[in-house]
């Protein structure tokens, strides 16, 4: 019997040539997540990606799904209760964004430092002038919450602009480009350091609405907050009192509780806001990372039986 891989996601010929050099005895199938083939589905054992309305098929009692890669770092929308019933591995994507989104939060951090973002918006009206706020990173602390991949590369960066590093984890162990390192029930002594307060973290049960009006209140005056994680790990209202009151200086939000955005919301016209689409993570290198990661898998599946590299913790939510 053809043991299958479907793939949700287009990939490149080397792509697909990686995959099947490293996946003897499976056949290799790319799959429309708009119109998926359902039928086809029924006989895959590995899923690359996700699509709506594949559940029940994909989780069938006659179903020899084994293991699901994900597309993204975030797994919030999966159905991971049924999945850990079934016992499916669940791997993400995790490591492929670190490069991405860190530049996109230094793009945040410069763009608020230099007044890059009020500069954009004096071009457009032909006005020539600064109100001489500009500043630089250079001694400032970036306080990261969350220092997986993305925190990490952005700890190491911010040591090329000589900033001082504070990181956020649950463990709060010592980790390298770190000057400092607290435990996630130190958060509220942990923001008050932060000129930057940058947040990373996936949507679990424990930080969903993490940073609200307490978390806020306690923010160094005139500081900055910057959300590329998850939109439900802050509350909106709490973070536009906290920008309106003069308590937070700037945002730079890259996911929202809602997405997308709707048109009339009031964060749009907050000049003291930078909103990017939930692109942080994307670039041009993106499949390319992700197969990696599914390539030492796969070998590892064949040669163990599991996959290796960023393998799910349900209880944990990642």
């Amino acid at each position: 019997m053809t043991k299958l891989i479907v793939c949700f996601h287009t990939l490149t010929p080397q792509e697909q040539q990686n995959i099947r050099e490293n996946a003897p005895g499976y056949t290799l199938v790319q799959c429309d997540p708009k119109s998926p083939d359902l039928q086809l589905l029924g006989q895959a054992e590995i899923v690359m990606g996700w699509a709506k309305g594949i559940a029940d098929t994909m989780l069938a009692p006659s179903s020899p799904l084994r293991w699901v890669q994900t597309w993204s770092a975030g797994i919030d929308r999966l159905p991971l209760q049924r999945f850990q019933e079934h016992g499916i591995f669940l791997t993400n994507a995790s490591g492929v964004h670190a490069e991405p989104i860190s530049a996109v939060i230094f793009g945040y951090m410069l763009m608020f430092t230099r007044n890059l973002h009020t500069a954009i918006r004096n071009q457009e009206a032909h006005h020539w002038g600064s109100d001489g706020s500009e500043s630089e990173l250079t001694d400032k602390t970036a306080v990261i919450v969350g220092t997986g991949a993305i925190g990490s590369e952005t700890a190491r960066i911010a040591k090329a602009f000589r900033m001082k590093t504070v990181g956020v984890s649950r463990s709060g162990s010592a980790l390298p480009d770190f000057d400092r390192m607290y435990t996630t029930d130190h958060l509220l002594e942990a923001v008050r350091e932060g000129s930057f307060v940058i947040n990373t973290l996936p949507s679990t049960d424990e930080t969903r609405n993490l940073f609200n009006k307490s978390v806020f209140a306690s923010f160094k005056q005139d500081s900055y907050y910057i959300n590329i994680g998850r939109g439900d790990t802050t509350n909106t209202t709490d973070l536009m009192d906290a920008l309106n009151s003069g308590q937070l200086r700037g945002a730079g939000l890259d996911v929202f509780e809602t997405e997308p955005l709707p048109h009339d919301h009031p964060l749009w016209d907050m000049k003291q806001v930078i909103i990017t689409p939930h692109r942080a993570g994307n670039t041009d290198r993106y499949s390319e990372r992700v197969v990696d990661i599914f390539v030492e898998n796969i070998n590892s599946y064949i040669r163990e039986g599991s996959p290796s590299r960023n393998v799910v913790d349900y209880n944990r939510q990642y």
